[in-house]
């Protein structure tokens, strides 16, 4: 996948951007009270100053009373301003973290369906979760513009103060610190190297973590002896994972290391300047004890911005970087026009490629459904069937070539305008931790939840209401219960009866149901299809008989098409199939 590649500024000035429209007027708030942290520090140098003068210099009660009382009201200042910042940071950083998670939803939305099928963007994927999941964006904006509003408002009033009473004080804390700041553009390449190598570790460990503990695969798991080959396997990744990680630490530690050593340094030159500026009467006793006193908190808020607000913001680039990347690719667009099915769906010369595969998944693909027409695709496994599939709903667009839904150019209509009047029952159905009536009217939020037509749905699909209520929570982990698979399997068939349709596909819905079940389930989809595009694709040639007309794929390309005694007929793929399946029957 080609990535757009980002400067640092340009992250910086988009995150800030992000963080401060998505925050509203609490992000003001919070970095105009910043400020005013930052002025009470230099306030409180000033005021201790004052009074050590007050002491040394001619000792008055009035005078020192007074220069005591504005040092204790600036440091009760400083003290509610920091509580307060802290407080609206932590309020903001926590609306904020949804705020980005949600965006980032909304954003795979709109992604097209096929990306999904590319192991290097799933690992942007990955990369973006990880950065959202844990703040790394949060706490890199957050840390951006407290270097404007906190520490650079501090550092240029200290500087000010510092610059009034020795010219070379400022000049020497800066020096000291600047070795720092270019070492931190290294470690922000280390960490960012880091990531890249990390993300597709980091996937893998859930995919052993998920065959290790979830539900889904707990019985084969367990059954077959799987449980410590994935032990094993999460075990050995978790410690690939964290031995990268050990050493990117290991090499940012040595360069913080460096970096504090220098930043000491400036601290004890600054003390020798102090010492001598005093001796020699060029600054007062009063204000050697301010500043020295002041030098402790300068150099500590240096060593925070230097080595922790920097190293953490440089540990997040990569993150960050990822992350606006996947938010610039290209989404879904196209017209929304209303699908005419009275045109059918038509595929003309269609070929698709998986991303990063070099064999086409399906090629030079010429087919029509008409409407009122019910078409069954049959094929052995990796035939095809699933991406043509796709590709006829509008949920792929093809590689070449053109497919029509309604009269409309799946490649310059928006999917949801397709889908909107397209419903189905898939092999792979969802078993949602909602209640019985949410999972089969998840499938057509549009319009309001009517229990008669949830219960009709249900009936139709032949699912058993006599011991179940359409309030029952179907998760045995919410305090619910489980039920068959068969009962799932009817459940989803209810799923796609209820949504309201002019096309409808049927692809391998009951693997989970008897053969005679089976048969009743087709025979009633043949009542639900009439007058509509309707799409059949199974394994069990039994059940396309029932269709208009049936295609044979082989090898991603229609190698036969017809009646189901047409097929029978003449020698071909269909025939083979036909007589392999008649001997278990």
């Amino acid at each position: 996948m080609k990535t757009q590649n980002y400067g640092l500024f340009h992250l910086v000035l988009r995150a800030c951007k992000q963080y401060l429209q998505v925050s509203k007027g609490w992000a003001l708030l919070e970095h105009g009270i910043s400020i005013l942290h930052a002025l009470s520090w230099t306030g409180i140098i000033i005021a201790t100053q004052r009074l050590f003068d007050a002491v040394t210099q001619q000792p008055e009660f009035r005078r020192i009373a007074m220069a005591l009382g504005l040092l204790v009201v600036l440091s009760v200042l400083q003290q509610i301003l920091a509580g307060a910042d802290n407080f609206i940071f932590t309020y903001v950083s926590y609306g904020n973290s949804g705020k980005f998670m949600a965006e980032f939803q909304r954003k795979l939305g709109r992604i097209p369906a096929e990306r999904f099928e590319d192991p290097n963007f799933l690992n942007e994927v990955e990369k973006s979760r990880e950065c959202l999941e844990y703040e790394a964006l949060g706490t890199f904006t957050a840390t951006c513009l407290q270097l404007v509003t906190y520490y650079a408002v501090f550092f240029i009033s200290v500087g000010w103060f510092l610059f009034r009473l020795s010219p070379l004080l400022p000049l020497v804390i800066i020096v000291a610190f600047i070795p720092a700041l270019l070492g931190l553009f290294a470690q922000a390449r280390i960490f960012a190297d880091l990531e890249e190598e990390s993300a597709p570790l980091r996937r893998r460990l859930e995919s052993y973590e998920d065959a290790i503990a979830d539900r889904a695969y707990f019985k084969e798991t367990r059954l077959l002896g799987g449980f410590h080959y994935f032990q094993n396997l999460f075990a050995q990744t978790l410690l690939a994972v964290t031995e990268k990680t050990w050493q990117t630490q290991r090499k940012a530690f040595v360069v913080r290391l460096g970096l504090s050593c220098f930043s000491f340094i400036g601290l004890g030159v600054s003390v020798l300047l102090l010492s001598r500026a005093t001796m020699s009467g060029a600054i007062s006793i009063g204000a050697f004890a301010a500043v020295f006193a002041g030098l402790t908190q300068i150099f500590s808020l240096m060593s925070e911005v230097v080595t922790t607000r920097f190293s953490e913001a440089s540990e997040y680039v990569g993150q960050i970087g990822d992350y606006y990347r996947l938010l610039d690719l290209p989404e879904i667009t196209g017209s929304t026009d209303i699908p005419n099915f009275t045109k059918g769906v038509v595929a003309e010369n269609v070929t698709f490629s998986y991303p990063g595969r070099e064999n086409p998944a399906v090629s030079n693909i010429n087919l029509k459904i008409e409407n009122g027409e019910t078409v069954a695709i049959v094929g052995e496994n990796g035939a095809g069937k699933s991406t043509l599939v796709r590709l006829l709903t509008g949920l792929y667009t093809p590689s070449e070539g053109k497919v029509t839904v309604g009269g409309l150019d799946t490649k310059h209509t928006n999917p949801q305008t397709l889908f909107s009047q397209t419903s189905g029952v898939f092999q792979r159905y969802q078993r949602y931790k909602e209640t019985l009536q949410d999972n089969v009217a998840i499938s057509d939020i549009r319009k309001p939840i009517v229990e008669t037509e949830i219960t009709n749905a249900l009936n139709e699909a032949n699912f058993d209401l006599s011991d179940i209520a359409l309030d029952t929570m179907l998760a045995p982990e919410f305090d619910g219960i489980d039920i068959s698979g068969g009962q799932w399997q009817r459940l989803a068939i209810a799923r796609g009866l209820y949504r309201t349709h002019q096309f409808i596909i049927l692809d391998e819905p009951t693997a989970a149901i008897d053969p005679i079940e089976e048969s009743r389930i087709y025979r009633q989809f043949e009542q639900l299809a009439a007058d509509k595009c309707a799409l059949i694709v199974t394994h069990r040639l039994g059940s396309a008989k029932l269709a208009d007309r049936i295609i044979v794929m082989a090898n991603g390309e229609i190698v036969d098409s017809g009646t189901h005694d047409q097929l029978l007929e003449r020698p071909g793929k269909y025939a083979e199939m036909w007589h392999e399946q008649s001997k278990w029957y």
